[in-house]
């Protein structure tokens, strides 16, 4: 039973990842709030209100931790700089990854975005091996943390997996989901399995970098990477999801995804 913190674990993926991982594994979840959860879902965890922007929060947090799963920050495309993403986005992943180096921490696995490579056109599969392209200041954020995992991975080979997380458990529905919210969607359950492999994974190098969207007939994200360095195997497809026919894209909307571009 591996010994797991999980930062902003009162996010909609935080909840889901608790509820899974808790059955197999020694629980430390940190948030600012806990008080809209239920005691069922807490119960067996330990759970600590913590602002993690504070560099004195960090003394001692991950003693005895042997995986964090980052997914603290601030989640929106429109998230302003000075407002929110420098403390949440800049600080906190800087906290993170000095307190780590200093402690046993194995592996740390972060939460990066579709948005650092949103600046492509809709009609390209991007690879992790694209050069980032993000297209707000948010995914800009998203790719200082990469590069930010990516250098203290080699410079004091702190390993760290980044997960590009596309729409998780984005709304499927007739009339709203268009083709490029089910390119990207990413179910719970695919998530779950994804970071069952992470945790698991045995790395060839300190830092890898993965995408992380469902098995979609066509993915925004290439996913044969995940497959192959890590076992990703993705059971859902958003576009399977919908019954042949039921939404009305427009002719112009229907733009299919060309992995060789």
């Amino acid at each position: 039973m591996a010994k797991v913190m999980i930062t902003g674990a009162n996010g909609n993926i935080g909840v889901v990842l608790t509820e899974h991982l808790k059955k197999n594994h020694d629980l430390t979840l940190v948030d600012v709030d806990f008080s809209n959860l239920s005691d069922s879902l807490l119960e067996g965890t330990t759970y600590l209100n913590l602002d993690l922007v504070k560099r004195e929060n960090w003394d001692g947090l991950l003693l005895d931790i042997e995986y964090v799963i980052h997914l603290a920050g601030d989640p929106s495309p429109e998230a302003d700089f000075y407002d929110t993403l420098l403390d949440l986005n800049y600080k906190v992943p800087h906290n993170l990854f000095e307190s780590a180096i200093r402690s046993d921490v194995k592996r740390i696995i972060f939460a990066s975005s579709v948005h650092a490579i949103m600046g492509y056109p809709k009609n390209v599969q991007v690879k992790t091996s694209d050069y980032p392209k993000p297209a707000d200041p948010y995914g800009v954020s998203k790719v200082y943390m990469e590069a930010l995992a990516s250098y203290h991975a080699f410079t004091s080979n702190q390993e760290a997996i980044g997960i590009r997380i596309g729409g998780f458990d984005s709304t499927i529905e007739p009339g709203v989901t268009d083709l490029d919210g089910l390119s990207m969607h990413l179910s719970k359950r695919d998530m779950c399995h994804l970071i069952d492999c992470c945790l698991a994974a045995k790395l060839d190098e300190p830092f890898l970098l993965v995408n992380g969207v469902s098995n979609n007939r066509f993915p925004r994200m290439d996913i044969s990477q995940a497959h192959f360095d890590i076992g990703y195997t993705p059971q859902d497809d958003a576009f399977t999801m919908l019954q042949d026919g039921v939404l009305d894209f427009k002719k112009e909307d229907a733009v299919e995804m060309d992995p060789a571009e």
